[in-house]
């Protein structure tokens, strides 16, 4: 079989592609299925028109069209022209919207009995991320109709967490077509640097390590800074390391808001990372942090960078939102209501004075993931529905 993906962004800087789309159709190439990702560059223009291979899946960059309308017609043009040129016997569109979004009711009309699969695992439109990011308004309206649209035209809807389950069923999918396919985790793991080499790296010295991996959208920062200011008034020498870069600056408003509370001493900020330094930040932490609003955006999303850190067997300090009250309990974390600074320093703090505690949560942590989250079993789970789609067309 050939499979084609039509991916809503390059390998770099997001994590869809690395992160979901490849480790969902893994089992597919593993078998010797021909699978081929196509994926837009505008994101990161470096990788554009380039083509290579990952655990025996092809992924293609387009070429880099710059920006504007025009751009993105071209760019929409060149997906649609490509995946008909390849001649594919199932297409997996990964996020309803963007460019593979619009070219798919095309290749709908262009081949009505091609097996199409849709995955969906964020709440795009109104309510998600189309509350949070500075699209024109035509640009807004064009993505909440392909949200609510595009898995319509679908013969199987794959979703990364229970509220958008319930998403495309209120949006009039029937229950047959939906395959609940959260985000998980490679096995056998990826080893991490040993705990002293890896702080070495990254210049730390023995004092307790808070991780803080984040896009910065699930919260306002001033929380984490108002969590810090508790942590420091019991353990003065803890510190928070913070790995990842938000849509619009958020870490470098949390280094501001750190300087003004006094704390900046604190806050070793290293903004978006090379996976090298992530690793080694997975390694060298002694606590996990996972705030969240409770919040529609949070509820739907689906968290690679949680399942990193548990599969890391990081102890975790996380709000029981959404899909984090499906990957942890009470015996693999310490969850907190959301939006409570205070809690999550009360949590933190007592977590650094009980290392046998950590050393128990993170190990449950680890397991729970690899047993009940991984991306093998999970892909074959996929594989199985792409058989049958393919064998009923």
């Amino acid at each position: 079989m050939r499979i084609v993906a039509l991916a809503p962004f390059g390998l770099r800087p997001k994590a869809t592609l690395s992160r979901r789309a490849l480790p969902m159709l893994q089992a597919a190439a593993t078998r010797g299925d021909d699978v081929h990702v196509l994926a837009p560059s505008d994101l990161y223009p470096a990788d554009a028109g380039s083509t290579s291979v990952i655990k025996q899946i092809t992924v293609e960059h387009g070429p880099a069209f710059g920006q504007g309308s025009a751009a993105m017609l071209r760019s929409v043009s060149w997906m649609l022209k490509r995946c008909l040129a390849l001649q594919p016997d199932l297409v997996h569109l990964f996020k309803p919207k963007g460019y593979g979004g619009m070219a798919l009711p095309l290749i709908r009309r262009l081949r009505p009995k091609l097996p199409i699969f849709v995955d969906t695992d964020d709440w795009e439109g109104t309510g998600g991320w189309n509350d949070r990011l500075d699209y024109p308004r035509h640009i807004k309206m064009m993505i909440d109709w392909q949200e609510r649209n595009l898995p319509k035209l679908a013969d199987c809807v794959t979703v990364a967490s229970q509220t958008l389950a319930n998403q495309v069923i209120l949006f009039g999918l029937p229950t047959n077509k939906l395959l609940y396919l959260p985000n998980g985790v490679d096995l056998p793991r990826r080893q991490l640097p040993e705990r002293s080499l890896a702080r070495a790296q990254l210049g730390l010295t023995q004092d307790p390590i808070i991780l803080l991996y984040s896009r910065f959208w699930e919260f306002p920062v001033s929380d984490v800074v108002a969590m810090m200011v508790g942590v420091l008034a019991q353990i003065p020498t803890a510190k928070l390391l913070v790995i990842g870069a938000g849509e619009h600056g958020e870490e470098q408003q949390l280094t501001l808001l750190a300087q003004r509370a006094g704390i900046n001493q604190a806050l070793d900020n290293r903004g978006w990372s090379e996976q090298s330094t992530i690793d080694a930040a997975l390694a060298a932490a002694d606590i996990a942090l996972y705030p969240m609003d409770d919040t529609l955006l949070n509820r739907a999303k689906c968290s690679a960078k949680l399942t990193e850190q548990m599969q890391a067997g990081l102890p975790i300090v996380a709000a029981a939102v959404g899909q984090v009250a499906e990957y942890l309990d009470q015996t693999s974390a310490v969850l907190v209501e959301p939006s409570n600074s205070g809690a999550l320093a009360q949590a933190v703090i007592q977590l650094l004075q009980q290392p046998q505690q950590r050393q128990s949560l993170g190990r449950v942590a680890q397991a729970r993931i690899e047993k009940l989250f991984n991306w093998p079993a999970q892909s074959q789970t996929l594989l199985q529905r792409y058989d049958a789609c393919y064998k009923a067309q």
